[in-house]
């Protein structure tokens, strides 16, 4: 695999303790920060932008 460049979700939480890191490009790998060594998820972009369409969506919860 080519060389990506990983950031982290904005939905992420600000203590660090719920990261998730993104890497974007013609398929769109998540990983868990905290657990890096246990692989990642793969996406197609219509699929993850379909994802991120839904979780902003989405209404707080009381």
């Amino acid at each position: 695999m080519s060389h990506r460049t990983w950031h982290k979700s904005s939905y992420s939480g600000s203590s660090g303790a719920e990261c998730v890191e993104v890497s974007e490009g013609e398929i769109v790998l998540v990983r868990d920060t905290q657990n890096r060594e246990l692989g990642h998820l793969s996406f197609t972009p219509a699929a993850w932008e379909a994802f991120l369409g839904d979780v902003k969506a989405e209404k707080p919860r009381p």
